[in-house]
């Protein structure tokens, strides 16, 4: 039954979805952010100022890139 399909070309690999790296920044961004900015345990202070650097930078760019994917496949 299948044999048609096997034998032409070979189904084309999935696509990723073009946001995964915008998720992925603002997913890292809000926990930088939260272990920065908004968490309770004293052993974390010394990592704090990095981490709230980090979620300062992350944020930012992930919204950016959000709209900068999204005026893209908009023009499309």
């Amino acid at each position: 039954m299948n044999e048609k399909k096997s034998k032409g070309k070979p189904p084309p690999p999935p696509k990723m979805s073009p946001y995964v790296f915008t998720i992925l920044l603002l997913g890292f961004g809000l926990w930088c952010f939260w272990d920065g900015w908004l968490n309770p345990d004293p052993d974390m202070a010394e990592y704090a100022l990095f981490n709230q650097v980090l979620s300062a930078v992350l944020i930012p760019w992930g919204i950016w890139d959000f709209f900068n994917v999204k005026k893209k496949y908009k023009n499309k």
